[in-house]
C-alpha cells in the first residue's frame, strides 16, 4: 500500500485531490492544524518546527497548504501569505530531510507568480524570477524545499496557474456577474493569464509523483494561455451572455488595494508549461473553451 502525506487537504486543489486517490491501494494521511472529525491525520503547526518522527514512512508527500491570496494585502495580511507558505514550506522539509524513513518524492505548489509581471514575454522554467512581493514570496517559498531535495528526496516544485474551478477560485467567483450579464475585460484585457482546469491540476500532481525524471521548478498551467481580453470573452460565450462591462484599473485598486491588484489580476505572465510536456504529461483541457464548457 502506498502512503501519502497531503498538507492543505481541505482547499480548493486538496480536496480535488484527496477524491483522485483510490482505496485500498493508497492510504491518504492529511497533515492539518486542528483535527479532522475524520480520517488518519498528522497535527501540525505550519510556523513552528515538526518532529521528524510524525513524518517519517510516507512514500510521498505533496506539500499544498498557504494562506488565501485573496483579499486585501494589508501588512498583517502579507506577512501570512508569506510565513505560511516558507516557514511551513521549511519546517516540512527539514522534518522529512530528518526522518528514518524518507519519502520518495515531496510535490511542493509554487505559483506563476514567480515571474511577476512580464508583458508578452514566453515565460518557461528557466526564464527568471520577477520583480515584487508575489516573486519573493515564491523564490523563497521554493527555496525553503531544497533541504529536502538535498537529503536525497526527489523534490518538484509546481509553479500553479490561475485555477479554473466551478467550486471557487478565481471561476468561482466569475460566474455570478457573468451569469447576470455583468462581466467583462479587467483593465486593458491585454494582460496573459496563464490558466488550469483544476482536473489537470490533479492530474499534474500525479504525474510528478510517478515521473521519476522530473524534479525542480515545473510550469503547471494548461499549453495555451490567453489574454484577460479572450478569457472573458470566451466565458461569457459559454455562458450565452455578453461580455460588456469592463472593470477599470482604478476601481480593481480600490476595491483589492493598489498592490494585490497590479500582481494579480492585472500582472501578465504568458507561461508554457515545457517540463511536463517534455517528461510526457498529456493533457486534459488545452483549449479555454473545452475546460470552461466542462466547468459551467
Amino acid at each position: 500500500m502506498n502512503r501519502i502525506l497531503v498538507s492543505g487537504a481541505s482547499g480548493l486543489i486538496g480536496k480535488a485531490l484527496l477524491a483522485s486517490f483510490e482505496p485500498p491501494g493508497t492510504q491518504v494521511v492529511r497533515l492539518v492544524r486542528g483535527a479532522p472529525k475524520n480520517g488518519a491525520h498528522v497535527l501540525w503547526d505550519p510556523l513552528a518546527p515538526l518532529s521528524p518522527s510524525m513524518v517519517s514512512g510516507f512514500d510521498a508527500v505533496v506539500h499544498l497548504a498557504g494562506e488565501s491570496i485573496v483579499g486585501r494585502w494589508t501588512e498583517e495580511k502579507r506577512r501570512a501569505i508569506r510565513e505560511s507558505r516558507v516557514q511551513g514550506t521549511r519546517h516540512l522539509a527539514a522534518a522529512l530531510a530528518q526522518s528514518d524513513v524518507k519519502p520518495r518524492v515531496l510535490v511542493c505548489a509554487s505559483a506563476v507568480g514567480f515571474y511577476g509581471n512580464r508583458g508578452d514575454e514566453l515565460l518557461r522554467e528557466e526564464s527568471p524570477g520577477g520583480h515584487g512581493f508575489l516573486p519573493e514570496v515564491c523564490r523563497d517559498w521554493e527555496a525553503a524545499s531544497r533541504v529536502a531535495a538535498e537529503a536525497g528526496i526527489r523534490t518538484v516544485n509546481l509553479r500553479i496557474g490561475l485555477v479554473l474551478s466551478a467550486t471557487g477560485g478565481a471561476l468561482g467567483n466569475m460566474l455570478k456577474p457573468f451569469k447576470l450579464g455583468l462581466g467583462g475585460r479587467i483593465g486593458s484585457g491585454r494582460q496573459w493569464w496563464s490558466w488550469i482546469h483544476v482536473g489537470d491540476i490533479v492530474g499534474g500532481v500525479h504525474h510528478a509523483i510517478g515521473t521519476e525524471s522530473l524534479s525542480g521548478a515545473a510550469n503547471l498551467v494548461a499549453p495555451n494561455p490567453v489574454r484577460n481580453a479572450e478569457f472573458t470573452k470566451v466565458l461569457a460565450s459559454v455562458l450565452r451572455r455578453p461580455a460588456l462591462f469592463p472593470v477599470p484599473e482604478f476601481v480593481l485598486r480600490l476595491a483589492f488595494g493598489q498592490m494585490a491588484a497590479d500582481e494579480l489580476l492585472l500582472a501578465s505572465q504568458r507561461v508554457k508549461p515545457e517540463k511536463l510536456l517534455a517528461s510526457g504529461y498529456a493533457f486534459r483541457f488545452s483549449e479555454l473553451r473545452t475546460a470552461l464548457e466542462d466547468l459551467v
